[in-house]
C-alpha cells in the first residue's frame, strides 16, 4: 500500500478547477457586453435582454450564474448592478480584457480553440486549424473584421507593456529602427516619440501594415515612420541600426524562429554599416523568476494557437546561434519581460 508523504500538498478541487460554466458564461456576458448595457441603465431584465438581444429567460439563467459567482450583483430580484468584477467587462475596463473575451471576436476564436486540446497533445500540432479549419493567420489574411480584432488585441497588449520596454533597453537616439512583425506600430509609436531624431519602419503583412500606417500617421509620426508590407520570412530591407522583434518570436516553433532570425541577421549585415546592425529580442521568458502556472499556461495555449512555445533563455540562446547571431546583452524588465540583445555572429 503506498502511504502519504508527511508534506503532502494542499487539496485539490478538481471539480471547480474543472468546471466550464462560469468561463463560458463570462465570455457570453462579454460579448453582450452586459456590463456596458447595466452601466448605461438598463438594469431591469426586460430592457437588459432587450439591450443585449437576448432572450429574457435565458439571460436570466446566466446571470444567476454570474451574480453566484459575484461577477453582477442583483440587488432586487431581476435587476441587475456591476460588481468590481463586472468593471473589467467593460468595453473601457483596464487591459482591454472584454475583448479578449469576446466570442464574435479573435480573442474568443483563441478560446474556443482550446476544444481541440486533445488533438494537440496526440499529436503535437496546434489545434486552431483542426477547429476552425484554417490556420489563425489564414483566418486574419481571409477576413479582415478577423485581422482587425486580432491587430487590436495584440495592440493593446503591446501598449501596456510599451512604456517598461522603452525604458528598460538604450535605445539609439539617432538612426534606423526596424520593427519586424510590428502590427499597428504601438511600440514603435511611442519609441519614436521618446526619442524624435530617431527614424523607424513597420513591417508586417499588408493589411496591418495599412492600419499601422494609419496610426503612425495619427501619432504624428509620418515624417519619420515609413511602412514595408511583407513577411519576416522573406528579406527585410537592409543596413538598418536595430531589428526589433516584440513578441514574435514565441508565436513560432524553433525552425520557423531560425528562419525569421536569419532574415534578420542576413539583413542586419548588408548595406552602409554592413556588420553594425543588431537585433533586439523582447519576449516573456520561462525563469524562475516568473510565475511556473503562469507561464505554462502561455505556453499551451502559443502550442494550440500557432505550434508555438515559451522558452528559457537557454532555448533562446539555442535558436539565436543556429540563425547566426550571438547574444550580446540581457535586461529583464520589473514584470519580467526578457530584451534580448544581438549580433551577427563574426
Amino acid at each position: 500500500m503506498t502511504t502519504l508523504p508527511e508534506a503532502a500538498p494542499a487539496r485539490v478541487d478538481l471539480t471547480a478547477l474543472a468546471d466550464l460554466v462560469t468561463p463560458w458564461a463570462i465570455r457570453v456576458a462579454a460579448t453582450l457586453r452586459l456590463a456596458d448595457h447595466i452601466a448605461a441603465g438598463h438594469t431591469r431584465l426586460p430592457d437588459l435582454a432587450r439591450a443585449a438581444g437576448a432572450e429574457a429567460d435565458a439571460l436570466r439563467r446566466l446571470l444567476r450564474v454570474l451574480t453566484g459567482r459575484g461577477v453582477f450583483a442583483e440587488p432586487e430580484q431581476d435587476t441587475y448592478a456591476l460588481t468590481q468584477a463586472a468593471g473589467l467587462l467593460k468595453d473601457s475596463g483596464p487591459f482591454g480584457l472584454r475583448a479578449w473575451f469576446d466570442l464574435d471576436g479573435m480573442g474568443g476564436r483563441m478560446d474556443q480553440a482550446f476544444g481541440g486540446l486533445l488533438h494537440t497533445v496526440r499529436t503535437g500540432e496546434p489545434a486552431y486549424p483542426e477547429v476552425h479549419g484554417r490556420s489563425l493567420w489564414q483566418d486574419t489574411l481571409d477576413d479582415p473584421e478577423l485581422a482587425r480584432s486580432y491587430a487590436d488585441l495584440m495592440a493593446a497588449h503591446t501598449t501596456f507593456a510599451a512604456p517598461e520596454v522603452i525604458s528598460a533597453h538604450p535605445w539609439p537616439e539617432t538612426g534606423h529602427v526596424i520593427d519586424v512583425g510590428g502590427g499597428s506600430g504601438s511600440l514603435l509609436a511611442r519609441l519614436l516619440t521618446a526619442r524624435p531624431r530617431l527614424r523607424g519602419t513597420l513591417l508586417d503583412l499588408p493589411e496591418a501594415a495599412e492600419e499601422g500606417r494609419r496610426a503612425l500617421a495619427a501619432a504624428g509620426l509620418a515624417d519619420r515612420a515609413s511602412v514595408h508590407p511583407g513577411s519576416f520570412f522573406d528579406p527585410l530591407p537592409a543596413g538598418a541600426d536595430l531589428y526589433l522583434l516584440t513578441w514574435v518570436l514565441h508565436d513560432w516553433s524553433d525552425d520557423e524562429a531560425v528562419r525569421i532570425l536569419r532574415r534578420c541577421a542576413e539583413a542586419a549585415r548588408e548595406g552602409e554599416g554592413a556588420g553594425e546592425g543588431r537585433v533586439l529580442i523582447v519576449e516573456n521568458l520561462v525563469t524562475d523568476g516568473r510565475r511556473a502556472d503562469v507561464a505554462a499556461a502561455m505556453d499551451l495555449r502559443l502550442l494550440v494557437l500557432f505550434g508555438g512555445r515559451e522558452r528559457t533563455p537557454r532555448q533562446l540562446d539555442e535558436v539565436v546561434v543556429r540563425a547566426g547571431l550571438r547574444v550580446t546583452g540581457r535586461r529583464v524588465t520589473g514584470t519580467g519581460i526578457h530584451l534580448v540583445s544581438c549580433a551577427p555572429a563574426e
